[in-house]
C-alpha cells in the first residue's frame, strides 16, 4: 500500500514539476525556514539541533587525542559521520552505513575540509607524537529531504562554537575543562538541488528527492569560494544550469549565515 501512494506522490511531485509548481506550494528557489539549537549535549565539546522544514538533525562534536598521519606529523584531522536512524523515517534501515549514509557524510565532511576552514596545524599538541582529532558525527531525527544542507549548518555551527579541553602538564584531557576555541577562517555551507520534470528546485523534500532525475550539491563560503560539490543521482544538468546553481547557492548562504549563531 505504501509503494502504492509513494509512486503516486512522485508521479503528482513530477507533474506539478512541469508545471512550474511545488507539492508545498514553495517557489522553486525557495527554501524551506530553518531553526537551530545550540549546545544541548553537555558531555560535548560543541552540539547543535538544525530542523530545516520537517528535517530534524542532531550534531555532536568530541576532541580526542590521536597519533598524526605520517605524511601530516604536524597537523591534527576531523572525521565526519552520519546516521539515518531508522526513527527518522521508514526507508532508514539500522545496521551497517548505507551508501546513502557514506555519501552524506562524505559531501559534508569534504565542504568543511576543502574550505580550509580549519587550521589543522593548529590542532598539533607535539609534532610527530600527539594531535587533536575532532569526531563529529550527526543523525537524521526526522528524515522530510536535503539532509546535506542540514547536516552542513549543523557541521558548521558545531565547529564555530566547540569548546577545546584543557590538556595538564603530560598533554592529557582535563575532562569538563576547556581553554578557547576552534578557530575557523571561514564558513563553507552546502546548498543542494534537483532537478524534477526538467526544473531546478532548491533545497528537496523527501518525495522531491525521490523523483529527482539529478541532484547537485555546492559548497560556499563567506568570503566568494566554492570550495567543494557533488553530483548526485543518475541525470544530468547543462552547463547554464551549473552556473545557475552556484550563483543561487552564493545568495542562499549569505542569508543563511546572517541567521546562524556563529562565533
Amino acid at each position: 500500500m505504501r509503494d502504492t501512494t509513494l509512486k503516486y506522490e512522485i508521479s503528482k511531485a513530477t507533474d506539478l514539476a512541469r508545471e512550474g509548481k511545488r507539492l508545498d506550494g514553495r517557489k522553486l528557489d525557495e527554501m524551506r525556514e530553518f531553526t537551530i539549537e545550540t549546545d544541548f549535549a553537555k558531555n560535548a565539546e560543541g552540539s547543535t539541533m538544525v530542523t530545516l522544514g520537517k528535517t530534524k538533525v542532531i550534531a555532536g562534536l568530541k576532541m580526542d587525542i590521536g597519533t598524526p598521519y605520517p605524511d601530516n606529523q604536524d597537523e591534527g584531522a576531523i572525521s565526519v559521520g552520519a546516521e539515518t536512524l531508522p526513527l527518522a523515517h521508514p526507508d532508514y534501515e539500522s545496521g551497517r552505513p548505507s551508501s546513502d549514509e557514506v555519501e552524506l557524510a562524505r559531501v559534508v565532511d569534504r565542504g568543511i575540509r576543502e574550505s580550509k576552514a580549519i587550521d589543522f596545524k593548529s590542532l598539533c599538541i607535539e609534532e610527530g607524537k600527539a594531535v587533536w582529532v575532532g569526531y563529529l558525527d550527526f543523525y537524521a531525527l526526522n528524515g522530510d529531504g536535503n539532509l546535506f544542507d542540514a547536516g552542513s549548518i549543523a557541521t558548521l555551527v558545531t565547529f564555530a562554537n566547540a569548546k577545546m579541553p584543557k590538556l595538564d602538564k603530560d598533554n592529557k584531557i582535563i575532562r569538563g575543562e576547556y581553554d578557547g576555541n576552534i578557530k575557523l577562517a571561514r564558513y563553507p555551507l552546502l546548498t543542494t538541488f534537483v532537478k524534477v520534470g526538467g526544473k531546478i528546485f532548491l533545497d528537496p523534500t523527501f518525495l522531491e528527492e525521490k523523483a529527482a532525475e539529478a541532484r547537485y550539491s555546492v559548497s560556499t563560503s563567506d568570503d566568494g569560494f566554492m570550495t567543494a560539490m557533488q553530483k548526485g543521482v543518475g541525470g544530468s544538468f547543462t552547463l547554464d544550469e551549473v552556473n545557475y546553481m552556484i550563483d543561487k547557492a552564493f545568495k542562499v548562504t549569505d542569508e543563511i549565515r546572517k541567521k546562524l549563531k556563529l562565533k
